[in-house]
């Protein structure tokens, strides 16, 4: 067995998920570990979620690496921002959440990319904080990808409507942490956790993996 790893480490040597760069072990060089640009908290008092904390901004290298992790198929990201995204949470949201859940993709996008990259997220990260997620949405209309949209109110008449909450008994009275990937805009966040508290939820926080500078 130690043969055929060794094999394939020459094969496929591991790779910086950030700069592609070839690593002896893990998932990020020790250059990018000092250089990626940190985050912190993203908005404090959003509309209809409390907080939103990221670990970082999404631009650069982190901008080029998301991409390839939402739409290329690169899974094998999925750990090393789930790593960052639950530092983050340890540091900013402790104590002040009762579950962690997701923001679907819908049914086609997930036929068509084969992968939620949300939900993976949320799973890695929620191992890693020693919880499960809860599955608490479903996209139940597919919309144009929000990427695609400029600006605020395009995005959040985009997505209006297009998510349910499936299970409010689940959330009701909770304090739920909700996992997306990336925020430019809120809107996203915000439909979902306006559909959490008119289902019940007492409060909503969320974390993603990166956030845009711009973000207030």
């Amino acid at each position: 067995m130690e043969f055929f790893e060794s094999i394939k480490k020459l094969l496929f040597p591991p790779r910086c998920v950030f700069c592609r760069g070839i690593i002896e072990e893990g998932t990020v060089c020790k250059r990018c570990e000092a250089s990626l640009p940190r985050c912190g908290r993203v908005k404090t008092g959003g509309e209809f979620f409390s907080k939103c904390v990221a670990p970082l901004y999404y631009l650069g290298d982190v901008r080029k690496a998301l991409l390839r992790y939402k739409f290329n198929g690169k899974t094998s990201c999925a750990p090393a921002f789930a790593a960052l995204m639950a530092e983050s949470v340890r540091e900013e949201l402790s104590g002040e959440y009762d579950l962690i859940t997701w923001v679907p993709v819908s049914p086609q996008r997930l036929r068509k990319r084969g992968y939620d990259q949300s939900k993976l997220l949320a799973e890695h990260t929620a191992a890693l904080l020693g919880q499960r997620v809860t599955p608490l949405l479903r996209k139940s209309r597919h919309t144009a990808a929000n990427s695609s949209l400029e600006g605020r109110e395009a995005r959040a008449a985009n997505i209006l409507g297009a998510y349910e909450v499936t299970d409010p008994a689940a959330c009701q009275g909770k304090r739920v942490l909700l996992i997306d990937d990336i925020y430019t805009t809120g809107a996203t966040m915000s439909e979902c956790s306006r559909m959490l508290l008119m289902a019940g939820a007492e409060d909503v926080v969320c974390a993603v993996a990166a956030a845009k500078r711009n973000t207030k």
